[in-house]
């Protein structure tokens, strides 16, 4: 499932922030935004944009990074601005909820329409530890790219995953690699989140070199791609507090079948391979989270460390596919604490 970024999205609750005059939080799918006082009633449409998204530098958004009383000009927002998680009067608020007219369509629309493009919304990227690497080529098409979808923005999966046996596991706060045999010329790629590397001095030719991941993968015919977080020194201010790079692989992808293995699966492939996959925080037979329950297991902090964990990832123990997210039955929960700590 491609994330929305923007969308169309229906007030399901207005509830009223004690003590506020001016404003008050707007329910919408599984999300709350602080809103303008009688902005929204329930059933109106809006225009959401979440948590990492970019709006674009014009008129209708620079109220979000200029001075309070400041004369909004073209070219002013930060390189590093992103909508991110905050709390106003001491209430929670996860995105960005505007009127129609405000973010500047007109027209009709359907619940849960994509609008990222039309209005020119990007993602933002944080900067990949390269060191003195390059860019090498596009990510490969054989594998699809890392990013699962935050629960709040999906809640229906939730049903989906009830009663299933499950294994939810950590979330780390790193950089996502990629490692594969592209199978239409035979070339080993260590790749980021989005491009293949230059082979050098940098985290995801470091921990492939380290670990033979090539002569592993080849040793299988290429059958493999294997996808993981590395964290260490360098990465994202290297909240594990680790003395050197470590993958944590989370995927392992089968090409000959196009499908991800199942989690024990993904583990004996590690313990074959001499590679560490990512720790289980839990695992049962019967799934029956619901939201607030995983948003509360999400938060705890990384052993032997102060700093707040990112969150935790929630799996079927068998691989099972999603209506709802169109691919794998795979999503996210992110912790709160972690996104208000969260700094540039």
């Amino acid at each position: 499932m491609v994330r929305k970024l923007a969308s169309i999205q229906r007030v399901l609750e207005i509830v009223p922030i004690v003590g506020a005059d001016a404003i008050e939080a707007a329910r919408i799918n599984g999300w709350q935004c602080v809103v303008k006082k009688g902005a929204f009633a329930v059933g109106d449409a809006g225009v959401f944009l979440e948590i990492d998204s970019v709006p674009p530098d014009t008129e209708a958004y620079r109220f979000l990074w200029t001075q309070k009383n400041a004369v909004p000009a073209e070219g002013t927002r930060p390189s590093n601005f992103r909508i991110r998680t905050r709390t106003l009067r001491g209430c929670l608020s996860q995105g960005l909820l505007l009127t129609l007219a405000e973010a500047g369509l007109d027209g009709d629309f359907a619940d849960g329409e994509d609008v990222t493009e039309r209005i020119g919304v990007t993602k933002y990227e944080p900067v990949i530890p390269m060191g003195s690497a390059e860019l090498r080529a596009g990510f490969p098409s054989a594998v699809p790219k890392t990013d699962e979808m935050r629960v709040q923005s999906v809640p229906e999966v939730l049903a989906e995953i009830a009663g299933k046996a499950y294994v939810i596991t950590l979330k780390y706060d790193g950089t996502s690699a990629t490692y594969v045999v592209d199978p239409n010329d035979d070339t080993f790629h260590a790749c980021g989140r989005n491009w293949s590397i230059v082979e050098g001095n940098n985290p995801y030719w470091v921990v492939a070199q380290r670990h033979g991941i090539e002569q592993k993968l080849r040793a299988h015919g290429g059958r493999y791609a294997i996808q993981g977080e590395i964290c260490g020194p360098s990465v994202q201010k290297n909240p594990l507090g680790l003395r050197e790079a470590r993958l944590y692989v989370f995927n392992v992808r089968d090409l000959s079948t196009g499908r991800y293995v199942s989690d024990g699966e993904m583990r004996a492939l590690c313990a074959e391979w001499e590679l560490e996959p990512v720790a289980i925080v839990e695992e049962g037979e019967c799934f029956g989270y619901d939201q607030a329950a995983l948003l509360a297991l999400a938060e705890g902090l990384y052993a032997g460390t102060k700093n707040q964990r990112e969150g935790v990832v929630i799996r079927p123990r068998v691989e099972a596919f999603s209506p709802t997210l169109s691919s794998r039955l795979s999503f996210k929960a992110i912790s709160n604490r972690f996104l208000l700590a969260e700094k540039d």
